[in-house]
């Protein structure tokens, strides 16, 4: 690939494909995107937007034709016009056939399975009825999760049955898998790259914190506070899951510590990934930056943090407001030494949208976590 004439193409122009397009402008890379409507986040800031649907083959056939490679910020994209690209010689990373395990959560769960990935048991259903049917004749007991095999995003197609009321009430419709409810120490990912000639390189592992009504990360703490022996399994368990995928760009892989000290693969993202934001500024290498590197076969950035400690915390639209979008405190935080705030440009906010995210260094991991903590209590989206 030449630098900058290749022209990049993704599927999508949300938060995402705004901050890789930003990245590719370092270079002034020509950054396309595909979307419905130019007025989302990124397209001010791309070489050019076509409006259209990532879902529809024919857009998505069309928009790959004008460019040199293409790749993705959302997995629930046409694959079938992907295939289709693929066969016509177009550079397209995630590769199909990884994409088109990696979108169906059964499936993606039975490759891990058949290939001696560490995960949870699970099960694949085909509707709730067959999950009642097996709980009726103990083959599942409560606790368990279940999780929608399809459209699953940002905290939704994923219900945790506690209870027979749960069990009455909370089941999620159609084709779905259960995993068992494993005991959980603390919830990690590790964000790793991959280009063309095989090298990989991982970002040091993160620790999500959740916010339990809307099943979004509230916080992200980097570097996680496990031991050096559990850092180094991770980030080694990452670059495995990517290479058996055979994928370049990222892979976000999010991980269980279990409280016996076992790592588990519970999902990954093949893009880059809200467990990564923090690297615009706390490494040498912003994730977003990396995928571009991955996939168009450039060596690949160093991944070392540059500080410290970072801690990232989501802006989600505060319950209760709905309508065009209003940032209290912010000129406060702006004042802050070693704050960061990042508007993802969405007009409207809803209760728990992602409507931006705020990266805090610190010296300590303690110190950035409690400027953190202020900046939550003062920087609220409301309408």
């Amino acid at each position: 690939m030449k630098i900058p004439s290749t022209r990049l193409g993704v599927l999508g122009g949300g938060q995402l494909g705004k901050m890789m397009a930003l990245a590719a402008g370092n270079w002034h890379l020509p950054f396309f995107a595909l979307d419905t409507s130019r007025d989302f986040p990124a397209g001010p800031f791309c070489t050019g937007f076509t409006e259209g649907n990532f879902n529809n083959y024919d857009d998505v056939l069309r928009f790959g034709k004008t460019v040199d490679a293409l790749t993705i910020e959302i997995e629930h994209v046409n694959i079938e016009a992907l295939f289709q690209l693929e066969k016509e010689g177009l550079v397209i990373h995630p590769k199909p056939a990884a994409l088109q395990l990696i979108k169906d959560k059964g499936l993606q769960k039975q490759f891990y399975a058949d290939r001696g990935i560490p995960t949870a048991a699970f099960e694949l259903f085909e509707n709730e009825s067959a999950i009642r049917e097996a709980v009726a004749q103990k083959k599942w007991t409560l606790p368990f999760v279940q999780k929608s095999r399809t459209d699953g995003y940002d905290g939704r197609g994923v219900s945790v049955i506690r209870t027979e009321r749960d069990l009455a009430e909370k089941l999620l419709p159609g084709a779905c898998l259960l995993e068992a409810l494993v005991p959980i120490e603390k919830e990690i990912a590790v964000v790793v790259a991959r280009n063309s000639r095989g090298e990989t390189a991982a970002f040091p592992p993160v620790e999500m914190l959740f916010d339990p009504d809307a099943n979004l990360v509230t916080f992200l703490a980097c570097p996680a506070r496990i031991s050096p022996q559990i850092a180094a399994a991770a980030e080694a368990l990452a670059r495995k899951t990517i290479e058996t995928y055979d994928l370049c760009g990222l892979l976000a892989v999010e991980l269980f510590l279990t409280t016996e000290h076992q790592l588990l693969v519970n999902e990954v993202a093949p893009r880059p990934h809200n467990s990564g934001h923090h690297t615009i500024e706390s490494c040498y290498t912003s994730q977003f930056e990396q995928h571009i590197r991955g996939v168009l076969d450039l060596p690949l950035g160093s991944t070392r943090l540059k500080v410290p400690a970072a801690v990232m915390l989501n802006l989600l639209g505060e319950p209760g407001y709905e309508g065009p979008a209003i940032y209290e405190n912010m000129d406060q935080c702006l004042g802050m030494e070693g704050v960061y705030v990042h508007l993802y440009g969405k007009a409207m906010t809803k209760p728990f949208r992602k409507m931006g995210h705020v990266t805090v260094l610190g010296v300590t991991p303690e110190a950035a976590m409690e400027k953190a903590l202020e900046v939550r209590a003062l920087l609220k989206v409301k309408a």
